[in-house]
């Protein structure tokens, strides 16, 4: 039998409970092993919770319980977290977390610090997707040349809902909010930081890079306007908040920012609050992973699944899933300003003589050459017009560069907006 207490049981703890308990002989036949849960701590013990364990508002009360094999880490946060999962692998105990923030600022500490100590993480990324079951096992036989995916739910909804009802995004944001998609703080999805915390655990197992968020290249979808929304229709593209981990020779490019995406490909058909990702190996070609990324019911599952792991005793491999470096030459990440991609622009401006011109002139100069136009006139502003354009391949730096030079001409009503093109 093992023996589980779990520190944090809110929406997604309380379903672990009842998954193990409402299907306890399934997993029993399934792991080898009864997995019971015997306690839950929470922050206010007198609140009252759907569960039939025992309850505690102190944390050494599972910590330092010998009879507890397994913490469940469900609290969130970071340091605190951190500490909490530190002591649980001091005591011996094998972890289970979904805790993306914590993996993302300390996976190579805690890897360190478990030795063979099991460390099952399954619900950091994508809910309950098995992307790290995919990577870590199914996959393993793959260089990983390139994932791509969307692993927030919150920003996927809100940019199917402007794309197929050509809403606004402020608009969407508070429909979002009263469905309990997002936050009342939204700025953690909406800003692309949750998307960034498991791209960065992914592109651990992937490339084996040991990168924190502050590292990467990070944008939100708070920009994306009616503009956008009309030029991706006009062309066949949608737009995702996509994650993109990329290898180049000996380099990785990491980064999280919206995308327009060509309509045809499998990852722009991911709609609503549904995740998807991508991944390309170099022996079995692309995959597709589809499924809820969040959820209290579907989160659970992926946390019973590494419990089932430790019953099976297979989780004793390596953390990431690899004992030694994956390349013969190490990979780094690739710096932001050598990203080579191509770009969508938005630029509103005084509708005079010879705009256009400065403009291509000064996009000229820093080596970007436009793959296509739109001009629409700006229905708030008298005597003002929208230019969107888009390039051929070119570099970040020359595109940031471009814009610091568009946003100070004097015709420029406002500043610039780029989105990237992945196609």
């Amino acid at each position: 039998m093992i023996k589980v207490g779990i520190i944090g049981v809110g929406t997604v703890g309380s379903n672990v409970v009842k998954i193990l308990q409402e299907n306890a002989d399934i997993i029993a036949a399934r792991s080898g092993k009864k997995i019971v849960p015997i306690m839950g701590v929470v922050k206010d013990i007198t609140k009252k919770r759907d569960v039939n364990i025992a309850l505690s508002d102190n944390v050494d009360d599972i910590l330092d319980n010998p009879e507890i094999d397994v913490v469940i880490e469900l609290m969130g946060g970071v340091d605190e977290a951190y500490k909490i999962v530190t002591k649980a692998l001091k005591n011996n105990k094998a972890v289970v977390t979904a805790n993306k923030a914590l993996l993302a600022y300390h996976r190579y500490e805690l890897k360190d610090l478990a030795g063979d100590t099991p460390i099952g993480y399954e619900a950091s990324v994508a809910g309950g997707i098995p992307i790290i079951k995919a990577l870590r096992e199914g996959l393993s036989a793959n260089h990983i040349e390139a994932i791509k995916g969307i692993m927030n739910g919150t920003c996927n909804f809100i940019l199917t809902k402007m794309m197929n009802e050509k809403a606004e995004f402020a608009t969407v944001l508070k429909e979002a909010q009263a469905l309990g998609y997002a936050e009342a703080d939204p700025t953690f999805d909406v800003g692309g930081f949750d998307a960034a915390h498991k791209l960065l655990i992914l592109a651990s197992i992937a490339y084996g890079l040991d990168v924190k968020p502050e590292e990467i290249l990070i944008e939100g979808i708070e920009n994306i306007n009616s503009e956008d929304i009309y030029f991706a229709k006009e062309f066949g593209y949608n737009i995702k908040l996509l994650t993109i981990a990329k290898k180049s020779g000996d380099q990785v490019e990491l980064r999280v920012h919206p995308a327009l995406v060509p309509s045809s490909q499998m990852i722009a058909k991911v709609d609503g609050v549904m995740n998807g990702i991508s991944v390309i190996g170099d022996r079995v070609g692309e995959t597709m992973y589809y499924g809820p990324g969040a959820g209290g019911s579907a989160t659970a599952s992926a946390v019973v699944s590494d419990l089932i792991d430790i019953a099976r005793h297979t989780q004793n491999s390596p953390m990431l899933g690899f004992i030694k470096p994956l390349e013969n030459r190490s990979l780094s990440l690739m710096a932001s300003d050598d990203i080579l991609t191509k770009y969508y622009i938005r630029v509103k401006v005084a509708d005079k003589i010879g705009v256009l011109s400065k403009i291509s002139e000064i996009l000229g100069k820093h080596s970007i050459s436009i793959s296509s136009f739109l001009q629409k006139q700006d229905a708030l502003q008298e005597n003002s017009a929208v230019l969107l354009f888009s390039t051929h391949t070119c570099k970040e730096k020359d595109i940031q560069n471009a814009l610091k030079e568009l946003k100070a001409l004097e015709f420029v009503v406002c500043a610039p907006a780029m989105i990237r093109i992945e196609s």
